[in-house]
């Protein structure tokens, strides 16, 4: 063996046939060395958690699976659908998944001894003749009750020369012939025009047209694979690992098929494992104290499964949801994406070819055609952005910001984080635990291009964009919005969700940029967090005696799309008036400069927009088409610059107000003050009034007229 990396006292192996007997051999090695981490050396063996017996590999992969029928607008849980398999009732990933739901009709599988086909299945009798299959000691196709088969089905070793084809194998494979080899049957059923095709055992059986057998490296399988286009299948979910070539995927994704990759569908077996291994570190130090019994601590393990399970299957939740949101983002991102992709290849970090994402070249066709990244090819960015994201953290001190301690906690079961609050502190991987939970959380509700684009705009280090997501996130409670988001799943369309998901990213983007600019980079997160949260409480659910006719009319339709489509009306508000809350930390910062009263403040600040018109000049810019990179640049940098100029005039208004007279004033007062500035400067106001009425009349809004406009804004608020 050789070792290219330096001492690290950390090394957990992971076995994968056989888990709990290799995991123990591997453990007892370990503990007979002395090696610090005993019987965390492996997950998985007898003293850790039982992958199958919790399901937990092919529910992970399943909460993949239901999205992507959810945003077909088809709830699996409740409506039959039908399913092409490739394993057996024996196995972990193919066994655990086949009963995840009742509305299953299983109507064909194959594993490396028998092809199993059941044309139409009832799928309450079929899902009882499963789990019986699945609870026997060990078990192949040929136990299954065969009287339970529908018609034209059967069970049939792959050592057969042919199989009968029946009426019904036709209608559902496409085969002509009334007779067909097993190979002819296994690459029909993987082109059959189901719902799902279930990848639960070994074997690569999709590649892409410009990919030949030998490359794809999995000989065994040479004469059933068949092409992405060729498959018809709705949603294919990757139980199991390299069930198809990333190409094919991507093939598959680009002719309309749902996927994402075996590394999302499969995760959970890895994370739980990752669980395992930091409890039993956790309790390691009171476990070699002799302050809890080996079989106590087992017993604790066993306790904390359900919570272990939840906390993995909420990060396949959010990490496929990461994808959903990127992948209805579409061209908007594009950019940002394709220089996420340039600026990790010059540092070394990516190589385009081994991930099989697209050129340079390649990159602008996709351009000029309209034609994004596929869900696949997503996959791979969110994984190197949370990858390149939690190297960069743990570089620097943003790990032990005391901002950061409650991370840690939440990444426990609540039993452990109560019982070793202490032992949580002297964890040997409390850095790394954070980092990653930091980076998940960023990269899964701001999208993996967000830290690369922060950056890119302000030149300022991960630590400073970080610190801003954090302000952003903790001041607007917007993880609290997404959560109730959640919640409406299955209860309205995932759309409307989905869009709802785009307006917390898109707020986070114009937070991120003012936070960086606006916090400094020593600021107590805490401090800064609970002062612009009280602004944005002040002023939340208020806004409609604050803002002007142009964003109270573009509010209320947000508000009444949303209701109409089934969103209960608080959190239609709360979404709608996200735009009008990224004010509130303008108003926050120059309330407190002057020691004013919020409220007061607010009434001056967006009577100033709406006096000037500086409401109507950033929506119009909204609406600008730009598909180069510096021009959106240049005009979310205008638009930053008109907020900026708006809370100058603001500040400049309440100067000129009565210092005597503030206690107790609200927002009509702070909107009297503006109308008392604005008589004092008709003059220089009516002419830049008349400015960018100019700038409308004649014609549509361009990026040149609006660098015209924000110049004389500028001049406005500097005289």
């Amino acid at each position: 063996v050789v070792r290219h990396d330096g001492d690290d006292p950390y090394l957990v192996v992971a076995a994968d046939k056989g888990t709990a007997t290799f995991s123990d051999i591997a453990n007892g090695i370990a503990e007979d060395r002395g090696f610090w981490l005993g019987d965390a050396f492996a997950s998985g063996g007898s003293h850790g958690y039982d992958h199958k017996k919790m399901g937990i590999t092919a529910r992970g992969a399943w909460v993949a699976v239901e999205r992507h029928f959810r945003e077909m607008g088809r709830d699996i849980r409740k409506e039959p659908f039908t399913c092409v398999g490739i394993g057996d009732m024996s196995g972990d990933v193919f066994g655990n998944g086949m009963l995840l739901s009742k509305e299953t009709k299983l109507v064909a599988a194959f594993d490396h001894r028998h092809i199993f086909i059941d044309p139409d299945p009832d799928p309450e009798k079929s899902w009882n003749e499963r789990q019986r299959m699945f609870d026997l000691p060990r078990s192949s196709w040929e136990d299954y009750d065969k009287s339970l088969i529908s018609e034209g089905g059967g069970v049939y070793p792959r050592s057969l020369k042919e199989i009968p084809v029946s009426p019904r194998l036709k209608a559902l494979t496409g085969i002509p012939a009334d007779k067909a080899s097993p190979p002819e049957i296994m690459k029909a059923l993987l082109k059959a025009d189901v719902d799902l095709l279930w990848f639960g055992g070994i074997g690569t059986y999709l590649k892409a047209v410009s990919q030949n057998n030998f490359e794809v490296g999995d000989r065994a399988n040479d004469a059933v694979r068949v092409n992405g286009a060729e498959v018809r299948a709705k949603v294919i979910g990757e139980g199991a690992n390299l069930g198809a070539t990333q190409l094919g995927r991507i093939e598959f994704a680009l002719k309309g098929g749902r996927i994402n990759t075996d590394a999302i569908d499969n995760s959970a077996g890895v994370d739980t494992s990752d669980h395992e291994v930091n409890l039993k570190i956790l309790m390691s130090g009171p476990l070699r104290r002799g302050e809890l019994s080996a079989e106590e601590r087992d017993r604790l393990l066993a306790r904390m499964t359900d919570s272990v399970a939840a906390h993995v299957l909420k990060d396949n939740y959010d990490q496929t949801l990461a994808l959903s949101v990127a992948q209805a983002r579409g061209m908007k991102d594009f950019d940002a994406q394709s220089r996420f992709i340039g600026d990790l290849e010059r540092r070394g970090k990516l190589d385009r070819a081994v991930e099989f994402l697209p050129d340079d070249a390649s990159l602008r066709r996709r351009a000029q055609q309209g034609t994004g990244f596929t869900r696949p090819e997503l996959a791979v960015l969110l994984a190197y952005a949370k990858l390149d994201l939690d190297a960069e953290l743990l570089a620097s001190d943003v790990p032990d910001e005391p901002y950061f301690a409650s991370v840690l906690a939440e990444y426990y079961p609540p039993l452990a984080a109560k019982r070793f609050a202490a032992e949580m502190q002297r964890h040997r991987l409390r850095r790394e635990i954070v980092c990653n939970a930091i980076s998940n959380h960023i990269v899964n509700l701001a999208g993996p291009a967000f830290v690369s684009r922060m950056k890119e705009v302000s030149g300022a280090p991960t630590a400073r964009v970080v610190r801003a997501f954090a302000v952003a996130d903790g001041a607007f409670g917007l993880s609290a919005i997404k959560a109730r988001i959640d919640a409406l799943d299955y209860k309205i369309d995932a759309t409307v969700q989905t869009r709802m998901y785009t307006d917390i990213a898109d707020l986070l983007r114009r937070l991120g940029l003012w936070f960086l600019s606006n916090v400094p980079a020593n600021a107590d997160l805490a401090d800064s967090v609970g002062r612009y949260r009280d602004g944005v409480d002040a002023l939340r659910g208020t806004y409609s005696s604050l803002v002007s006719d142009y964003e109270m009319q573009d509010t209320m339709a947000h508000i009444r799309a949303l209701t109409d489509a089934g969103v209960p009306e608080d959190l239609a508000h709360d979404v709608s008036a996200l735009p009008l809350w990224s004010t509130a930390p303008e108003i926050t910062q120059l309330a407190s400069a002057r020691a004013l009263d919020v409220d007061f403040v607010a009434g001056a600040y967006f009577a100033v927009g709406s006096t000037i018109g500086l409401d109507r000049l950033r929506g119009l810019a909204s609406e600008i088409s730009a598909s180069e990179h510096w021009d959106r640049l240049a005009i979310r940098r205008i638009v930053d610059d008109l907020f900026a100029s708006q809370r100058v005039l603001a500040g400049e208004a309440l100067d000129g107000f009565d210092r005597a007279r503030v206690a107790g004033l609200k927002r009509a007062d702070g909107a009297q003050a503006v109308h008392v500035w604005a008589k004092a400067h008709a003059e220089r106001l009516a002419r830049t009034q008349a400015f960018l009425a100019e700038l409308e009349r004649t014609g549509d809004l361009s990026i040149a007229k609006l660098t015209l406009a924000n110049s004389q804004v500028r001049e406005l608020a500097e005289v």
